[in-house]
């Protein structure tokens, strides 16, 4: 999923027992970060709820083992941005794809789901559909954003594409890829915003201004991203001095190095509520988010909240990036609307003085929170189907 990936707040949720009769195909399944795992546990969830038997294992997180999946390598190892920063881990990485594709192809399991993560799925399910193991791939790479040239390797790799954005279909269409559009899952299983009840359910004054900072939900992205972000809320507070900020951290992992940045930057007197997930609570509670580019901004749309976007990575990365670029945003919500509907603060645009003064904008203007809003419904909308029975209906037929 794109970027970006995310920080999911949705309840684990108990997988229900099968039959002890009932057969169990075997299933692979690889996620590569926080919001390719709830993508894959929504996915875990429809074919449950529709009573197709499967057994899932390969590379889960949280949410899809909490739905019965189970878990050969730790799914943190994947979640790596960007190519200098995937070389550091590069030797695990491939080592993981080596032992897992040997496996495999040994045991043949009936299907094999890639949920996202294409720099490491597509390579797998090439190797897998050549020994003529059936594939999936969950959420298409984005080829209409940057490198279309990857259309023909996912053609070798993936027997089936399940899509979640509407203008996808025509591509893979138009290429001969079989492919179903599903709709958005978040768009499904996220709620319709109601700031006060989610104020409630966090304690939070129903009065006071409140400032959702959502940093990444990777380690990597944390170091890149965590002091722009603390140093972006000092700058607000000294333009706003009522405002309180909601950060929700995906793990503990990320919640101890934010911790080591508000230290290292002697910001721990800053006005910041810290939590455990919860994130999907933080973004409607707010009144104005800070959002670091990828599936969270995807989120925040759907929520409601309005949001800037930023984001950087390392220089030489950018500089890829931006030669294989199609489109002048990066922002999901903007790239859905074909326009500039949020505003994008990337690289040397991003540093906290621009930040806060685009924050406090949003703040100040009333009107144009509601424009945004507004925006954000119809885009809701145009997600919105009835993902987990298009998902159980692609799958059905492989799952025989």
């Amino acid at each position: 999923m794109r970027g970006e990936e995310a920080i999911a707040s949705t309840p684990a949720v108990a997988a229900p027992h099968p039959s002890p009769l009932a057969p169990h195909p075997q299933v692979a399944i690889v996620a590569g970060e926080a919001s390719g795992d709830l993508l894959g546990s929504l996915l875990i969830r429809a074919v449950q709820e529709a009573g197709l038997p499967a057994r899932f294992y390969g590379i889960a997180g949280p949410r899809m083992q909490a739905r019965g999946a189970r878990s050969l390598y730790d799914m943190e190892t994947l979640a790596v941005r960007g190519y200098l920063e995937a070389l550091s881990n590069l030797r695990r990485i491939l080592a993981i794809r080596r032992e897992l594709a040997g496996r495999l192809l040994s045991e043949r399991p009936r299907l094999f789901v890639g949920v996202d993560a294409p720099d490491f799925n597509l390579s797998l399910e090439t190797r897998l559909r050549r020994a003529g193991i059936p594939t999936v791939h969950f959420v298409s790479p984005s080829i209409w954003a940057w490198r279309g040239g990857r259309i023909k390797k996912i053609r070798a790799a993936a027997s089936h594409l399940l899509l979640i954005f509407p203008f996808e279909e025509a591509i893979y269409r138009q290429a001969g890829i079989p492919a179903t559009y599903v709709g958005h899952p978040l768009a499904h299983a996220l709620p319709e915003p109601d700031r006060a009840a989610a104020r409630e359910r966090l304690a939070l004054s129903p009065q006071r201004e409140y400032v959702a900072l959502l940093p990444g939900s990777r380690q990597g992205e944390l170091r890149q991203l965590g002091r722009l972000f603390v140093d972006t809320a000092r700058e607000i507070l000294a333009r706003r001095p009522e405002v309180e900020f909601l950060v929700p951290l995906a793990s503990r992992e990320t919640r101890r190095l934010f911790e080591d940045i508000l230290y290292q930057a002697e910001a721990r007197d800053l006005p910041l509520r810290l939590m455990f997930g919860h994130a999907h609570d933080a973004l409607q509670a707010a009144d104005v988010a800070l959002v670091a580019s990828g599936t969270a901004t995807l989120e925040a749309m759907l929520l409601g909240c309005p949001h800037v976007i930023t984001y950087r990575v390392p220089w030489l990365t950018y500089q890829v990036m931006k030669r294989q670029a199609y489109l002048p945003y990066v922002g999901l919500p903007n790239v859905l609307a074909g326009r500039f509907v949020v505003p994008e603060l990337l690289q040397g645009q991003a540093h906290p003085k621009a930040l806060s003064e685009a924050v406090c904008r949003l703040l100040e203007d009333g009107a144009a929170r509601d424009e945004m809003v507004t925006a954000f419904r119809a885009l809701r909308g145009e997600l919105r189907r009835d993902t987990p029975r298009l998902i159980a209906e692609a799958l059905r037929p492989l799952l025989r």
